[in-house]
């Protein structure tokens, strides 16, 4: 009896993996997924009448999402708006369960909203949690997934950011996969972001990645991002320190997420957040911008919209990009890109990314065998940030020199010849 019932039990249990193994397949984020989400520059501002214009509402979501196109946001590839947490009511509808709209903030519910912005040519976004509340106190998806993944499909949402507040931990590496297996059932397409691994790791627990790319998209790996500099390079030793097990797992579908993109609010000088941008371009991560897009500064905007840095970040290799050695203080970070040559030799973007403080531009020399470029017929360099610089042509044996402003950076693209 007990042998018979463990066979029984043993292949019921193969094909609920099987099934929840093809919960992810769902052919979205071939490339990172690029865009506007709220929390970091307007985190839970809920009074209207004392932030009329900041408040998280359906206003300001109308205004970013007519600012992605007006702007040239989303010609440069900007196209999902994502509100975060706080824009729910305290409770569900009492009849039928379902999750509301905060009935001020949002009078019309969300599908007006989500008929704008698809009016535009833009997708939407819309925050849950895995827990019995968001992180602001909201209600989370717990004892209500399945309703919960069909009312977001009803709501024409086409990305999901799920997080891990009032949750349990061990249940995180089950419940994620569900909730995206639900979110698949619906029929609707929908990037899938997750952020077990966060919660995990700063429990002490080790994620397991090979699980994370068959049931994610994409995934928090780490703490959330601050509006300073101080965070920014939190992160980047993070990753640096990280990236033998975490590097592996990045891929066109399934993502590492270092989190939103600073980039023209109060934290980050002109030359820092060209930094933010070139490394995070390197390590193949969303480029979810979370601003005031009325108040970026032009030369800010430039380097939001810089299409080649883009396309850095966008590579169809799909390959995350390493830290590949630090030097006096400048750490260069590099990434395997197209054209890929016939000798099987890659194209590289290479980012010198300075850590110094001291009050001058820092000169570096390095040999491309150095920075791990080694086709013999040679490079052809570009700066990155510069339309107008032609490096010429550099070989294996050849020295690079560059000069990096303090907490800045040079961003490069070694094409292979």
């Amino acid at each position: 009896m007990y042998r018979a019932s463990s066979v029984f039990l043993g292949t019921f249990l193969l094909l609920q993996l099987l099934h929840c193994g093809m919960g992810l397949d769902n052919g979205l984020a071939l490339t990172p997924p690029m865009g506007w989400m709220s929390w970091e520059r307007f985190r839970c501002l809920t009074d209207c009448e004392l932030y009329p214009n900041e408040c998280i509402s359906e206003q300001l979501f109308r205004r970013h999402a007519d600012l992605l196109v007006t702007e040239g946001y989303a010609d440069a590839g900007y196209e999902y708006i994502i509100i975060d947490d706080c824009w729910l009511e305290k409770d569900r509808d009492n009849k039928s369960q379902k999750l509301v709209a905060d009935k001020q903030r949002f009078p019309n519910g969300l599908n007006p909203l989500a008929d704008h912005i698809h009016n535009i040519g833009l997708k939407f976004g819309l925050y849950q949690d895995y827990g019995t509340n968001t992180c602001a106190g909201f209600p989370g998806v717990i004892k209500h997934m399945q309703l919960d993944a069909q009312t977001f499909a009803d709501w024409d949402v086409d990305y999901v950011k799920l997080d891990g507040c009032y949750a349990n931990i061990s249940d995180m590496a089950v419940g994620y996969p569900e909730f995206g297996r639900l979110l698949n059932a619906t029929g609707r397409p929908m990037v899938y972001s997750c952020s077990w691994p966060a919660y995990q790791e700063d429990a002490g627990e080790m994620p397991d990645y090979t699980s994370l790319k068959q049931h994610c998209n994409l995934w928090r790996n780490w703490d959330d991002i601050d509006d300073s500099l101080e965070s920014v390079a939190q992160i980047m030793d993070y990753f640096g320190k990280n990236q033998d097990r975490i590097q592996p797992h990045a891929g066109p579908g399934h993502w590492n997420d270092p989190d939103m993109l600073l980039l023209g609010n109060y934290g980050l000088s002109y030359d820092q957040s060209k930094l933010q941008m070139a490394i995070w371009s390197i390590m193949a991560a969303p480029l979810i911008m979370s601003n005031d897009l009325a108040a970026v500064r032009p030369e800010i905007k430039d380097i939001l919209q810089n299409r080649k840095v883009i396309a850095v970040d966008q590579d169809v290799l799909g390959i995350q990009g390493r830290r590949v050695l630090s030097k006096n203080q400048i750490e260069v970070w590099s990434r395997p890109i197209t054209p890929v040559v016939s000798n099987n030799q890659h194209s590289y973007a290479v980012a010198f990314a300075s850590r110094r403080s001291d009050g001058a531009p820092y000169r570096i020399v390095f040999t491309l065998k150095e920075l791990g470029l080694h086709n013999a017929a040679g490079y052809d360099v570009e700066d990155l940030y510069d339309d107008t610089s032609k490096l010429g042509i550099f070989r294996p044996a050849n020295q690079f020199i560059t000069r990096v402003n303090p907490n800045g950076v040079n961003f490069y693209k070694f094409t292979a010849l």
